[in-house]
């Protein structure tokens, strides 16, 4: 887009220039105001010492010298680096041998050289673990649940026991009593590529929770299964609970961290918006690039999804430098900017959407040279509101509510609320000469 050599007239009478921006009859943007939201706040102070004190208090079966596969994976986790360390630490004081593998489906461009490159990039090496790191793309099957083939990793399944670590959260693309944590990562981390597109396929019949339960029921059951980690976040991208579980304890544990995951989760203060800005989205945000659950916007069309939020036009305007090109979910999208587009890898993102068979998470929208062309796109187009007194909202990312900006329309509603505290006063999105969006905060 933005390459048509003639100008368009919007609207409002305002003129695109797609190669300088708009030229006369400049937008009134709405004034914004930062606000600060409040969220309970749980948090664990000594990460290592918890890991220590929930796998001791777990009556793990490993004994010494026996070889533990670790699996962690290719969400942004806070202090995940800490926490598979602590965790390799103990199996050390065990007497155990372990290592880590990648349990992260077909990301990393499903090769082991790219999943072992993510796990980096969150500080999990060989040298940051003090133990072997192991990765392979091939698997090997250990049961059958669905009338499907289950898959394990096969260094892991060479090992003597298994532990998962990942974070149980909401998931993005479905809602149940199970969703994103450690069942999901049983079934589809552990199952490499091959896995992950067959369970992804059975989704579509069957249903994610359906496909999730069986599956991690029947690794339980087959694999030697030693724990489950599970990470709990606040609101604050923060360490709010960790917890481990025996194999036989692990689904209702996972059932009952789901429940305070969703108590202290982030979301948006107001709905419906007209249009939402989104200054970054990636794959360390959310496996969606932007979290479902905060958007409103699932990327997987086979399930029923809340629609609570409303929000008619969200702006996207870059992707971090973590998620490797893999621009997953920016078709929940609706505008978006040049810069994010040059820096989309179509073939990661391709490979991850058409394995989870959420091919329209991978269309690009509506794309423009500036931010500020895109933001004045997006309220081009609400209908009678003028922009000024438009329903808006602008985020750094999914993953960081705690300070939002609200357009000033909003004042009243806040004045009114205990969890939200208006910062300073209301002032005009404030653009550069390139048209680039001043950093939220700055």
């Amino acid at each position: 887009m933005c390459s048509i050599p003639y100008i368009v007239r919007g609207a409002r009478g305002v003129d695109f220039a797609p190669a300088s921006g708009y030229i006369e009859g400049a937008m009134a943007f709405p004034r914004m105001v930062r606000v600060r939201q409040s969220f309970p706040r749980p948090r664990v102070e000594d990460i290592p010492a918890a890991v220590r004190q929930t796998l001791s208090a777990s009556s793990l079966p490993i004994k010494p010298g026996d070889r533990v596969a670790v699996g962690a994976g290719s969400r942004g986790i806070a202090n995940i680096a800490t926490v598979v360390r602590a965790t390799v630490d103990h199996l050390n004081a065990l007497g155990a041998k372990p290592f880590v593998f990648p349990a992260m489906g077909s990301h990393g461009g499903a090769t082991p050289e790219g999943q072992l490159s993510v796990l980096a990039h969150y500080g999990i090496t060989e040298a940051t673990m003090s133990c072997p790191l192991r990765a392979t793309m091939e698997v090997v099957q250990v049961g059958e649940a669905l009338g499907l083939p289950v898959w394990l990793d096969q260094m892991a399944a060479e090992a003597d026991w298994i532990g998962v670590v990942n974070r149980v959260k909401p998931h993005t693309d479905f809602k149940g009593t199970i969703e994103s944590g450690l069942f999901k990562m049983l079934t589809i981390g552990v199952g490499k590529q091959k896995g992950a597109a067959q369970y992804h396929r059975a989704n579509v019949q069957h249903g994610y929770e359906t496909v999730i339960t069986a599956v991690g029921r029947e690794m339980l059951a087959k694999a030697q299964i030693a724990f489950g980690l599970g990470v709990v976040e606040n609101a604050y991208d923060e360490t709010a609970k960790v917890q481990a579980f025996a194999a036989a304890d692990l689904e209702a544990g996972e059932r009952a961290l789901l429940k305070d995951a969703r108590a202290w989760m982030m979301h948006l203060p107001f709905s419906p918006l007209d249009v939402l800005i989104v200054e970054e989205m990636g794959k360390n945000i959310s496996g969606a690039g932007m979290d479902s659950n905060v958007i409103g916007r699932p990327t997987n069309p086979h399930e029923p999804f809340p629609a609570d939020l409303k929000i008619l036009w969200i702006v996207v305007l870059d992707l971090t430098k973590e998620s490797y090109g893999n621009a997953t979910g920016i078709g929940n999208a609706d505008f978006t900017t040049r810069r994010l587009v040059d820096k989309i890898d179509m073939k990661a993102t391709l490979i991850n959407c058409l394995t989870a068979c959420a091919p329209n998470g991978a269309k690009v929208p509506a794309t423009f040279d500036s931010d500020r062309e895109a933001v004045e796109a997006a309220l081009d187009t609400i209908g009678l509101t003028p922009p000024e007194r438009a329903r808006v909202i602008r985020i750094k990312n999914t993953l960081t509510l705690g300070e939002i900006e609200c357009a000033e329309v909003f004042l009243p509603e806040i004045e009114k609320r205990e969890d939200l505290t208006a910062v300073g006063e209301p002032r005009p999105l404030r653009f550069d000469v390139a048209g680039t969006l001043h950093p939220l905060g700055a």
